[in-house]
């Protein structure tokens, strides 16, 4: 995956792909030969370098391409322009291959933190520039989706449905426990919600209650409700709604 915080839903899928192609070793010989060249490269240096024919080359080089791990175009290495047809040549892109299963998020974590750390105002803690970092950018994420999709007024069902697929995006593996009920089985902030919990869950919460509010979800709420192996933040009614279930234990 890219390191893209915002990277789209399919970019785990993406960065499998990716690796699956790397799984062949004269393949992965190559990348890494052409990463490390610091210039465009043959085909000839390509096939030279793990020692295959310059058509099987061919035939890694281009799935390399279609990977998104390699570009090619026609250019002379070195820069020395020469009569007749130029040679293809390779180099690598800035794509960069994250894989976790389950899915981890900590590079949106790292962002937040960051974000906190520059604009952490004389009269706040560094905890509440973290949470007010956090629940802004769900906030602002909220707001994009809804002028993006403009669904119109939410309630409980729809709103929940609304926001699965950022959930999805972000690796919480959402199920639906009710149709005003959401349960998130993964936490994307793991290990790190372990070593610092009120921190990391207090983000989480707050970012999952600036996107609530921000796409302008009426009727569920971001609640605190920690189980083991899953994320600590569970979607649902409102306190009055006639579903107290996920207030958070005391």
């Amino acid at each position: 995956m890219a390191s893209d915080p915002t990277a789209p839903a399919d970019a785990a899928d993406a960065g499998i792909d990716s690796v699956s192609v790397l799984s062949e070793a004269s393949r992965r010989r190559m990348f890494t030969f052409i990463r490390r060249a610091r210039r465009a490269v043959t085909r000839d240096e390509a096939a030279a370098s793990v020692g295959i024919s310059r058509k099987l080359a061919a035939f890694h080089l281009d799935k390399l391409v279609e990977a998104g791990l390699l570009r090619a175009r026609y250019e002379s290495p070195g820069g020395i322009r020469k009569v007749g047809r130029r040679p293809k040549v390779y180099e690598p892109t800035d794509t960069q291959i994250t894989v976790s299963i389950p899915d981890r998020r900590h590079e949106l974590l790292a962002d937040l933190l960051l974000d906190a750390v520059l604009t952490e105002g004389a009269d706040e803690s560094a905890v509440h520039a973290a949470l007010r970092t956090a629940e802004q950018r769900g906030r602002r994420m909220g707001q994009d989706a809804r002028e993006e999709t403009r669904p119109g007024r939410l309630g409980p069902e729809r709103g929940l449905t609304a926001c699965e697929g950022l959930l999805e995006q972000y690796g919480y593996e959402p199920v639906r426990e009710t149709p005003t009920r959401l349960r998130l089985l993964n936490c994307p902030f793991h290990p790190l919600a372990a070593k610092a919990p009120d921190l990391v869950c207090g983000m989480n919460h707050a970012f999952l209650s600036g996107y609530l509010d921000g796409l302008q979800v009426s009727g569920v709420r971001a609640v605190l409700a920690p189980e083991p192996g899953e994320c600590c933040v569970r979607l649902g009614p409102c306190e009055g709604d006639g579903d107290d279930r996920m207030a958070p234990e005391s």
